[in-house]
């Protein structure tokens, strides 16, 4: 799920994953980072729910996958869009 609060120049996207999908550490890996893995790692909340929340220039569009133990990369079913490769989130 992804969660959104504009601000004038920037939009924070928060990734969430539901609890206990995937097992074990997650984090959500794109251009906004480099595609550096563990640069946002999802942190679980009291509610059992993983997030984290990334500031992203307000009118851009970000694509980006989840990158979780083992290796195993998945997409975000709510995410704006699919190029074909990456998942996508427009702010």
């Amino acid at each position: 799920m992804l969660q959104r609060a504009r601000r004038k120049t920037a939009t924070d996207v928060t990734f969430v994953l539901p609890s206990g999908y995937p097992c074990g550490p997650v984090s959500v890996v794109g251009d906004f980072n480099e595609w550096l893995p563990g640069a946002h790692p999802l942190v679980e909340r009291a509610d059992g729910t993983r997030a984290v929340k990334i500031s992203m220039p307000t009118g851009q569009r970000a694509h980006f996958r989840y990158l979780a133990d083992g290796g195993h990369w998945f997409d975000d079913p709510d995410a704006d869009g699919h190029d074909g490769r990456n998942c996508f989130v427009d702010n």
